[in-house]
């Protein structure tokens, strides 16, 4: 089982395939998504790796997260996240991945946080057709009608679906296909929508429900000790 990596997501735009066909796609930058840290069976009970991605300034760092940084010789990173691994396919720390760790053709699971739509009503939020528009009814038009029983039970269930708060959650979207990636850029391009808004970093991983290509990179591609000193 291969790690996921951390990616910003920077907006959408088009791409034309092999056949001219138009395909929307999402662009995502790998921003120096590095190990920074192991976890091991013996010593944590489990096996995963630690990524960091973007920057973060030091004044704004604690200074635990210096020192774990300064004996990682990473970084401060801007956001950090855990990926479980089998343990062949540990990573050294300080390691960094290039974006051909994902291969044209492959389906990925992107998770994201939704962009927030605050307070919502139930037409918005849950897709409700709302009350007619004449035969007596006036102002509520919008509104969402009986939300419990008479006597018995005589109560509103929880979680019947009414407006409340809308986005702003994590969300996972399964199977996106990759069309393509740029190794020099650090740029990977993903089929249709991701969940989250522009700048923000979203987990891109294996497909659970799909099989893993047979020339996809194990454990990782990862940029060479040259490369990733300049």
């Amino acid at each position: 089982m291969r790690t996921g990596l951390i990616a910003k997501k920077l907006g959408m735009t088009r791409f034309f395939d092999a056949e001219g066909q138009h395909v929307p796609v999402t662009v995502l930058s790998l921003d120096g998504c590095q190990v920074v840290a192991q976890k091991t069976k013996a010593r944590d009970g489990y096996v995963a790796l630690q990524l960091g991605a973007g920057t973060r300034k030091a004044k704004n760092t604690s200074n635990a997260e210096r020192v774990r940084f300064a004996k990682a010789q990473v970084e401060p990173k801007a956001i950090l996240t855990e990926f479980r691994v089998s343990e062949d396919a540990l990573i050294d720390v300080g390691a960094e991945f290039t974006a051909d760790h994902f291969v044209e053709g492959q389906r990925v699971d992107i998770q994201g946080i939704t962009i927030g739509k605050g307070f919502q009503g139930g037409m918005k939020r849950w897709n409700f057709g709302g009350l007619r528009a004449t035969h007596g009814v006036s102002v509520s038009h919008r509104s969402l009608g009986s939300t419990g029983q008479r006597q018995d039970p005589g109560r509103t269930f929880k979680g019947k679906k009414m407006a409340g708060h809308m986005g702003d959650e994590r969300v996972t979207t399964q199977n996106l296909k990759v069309v393509g990636t740029d190794p020099a850029l650090g740029i990977v391009m993903v089929k249709g929508a991701v969940p989250g808004h522009e700048g923000s970093y979203v987990l891109i991983k294996d497909a659970v429900k799909r099989a893993l290509p047979k020339d996809a990179p194990f454990p990782a591609s990862l940029k060479a000790k040259a490369e990733a000193a300049e």
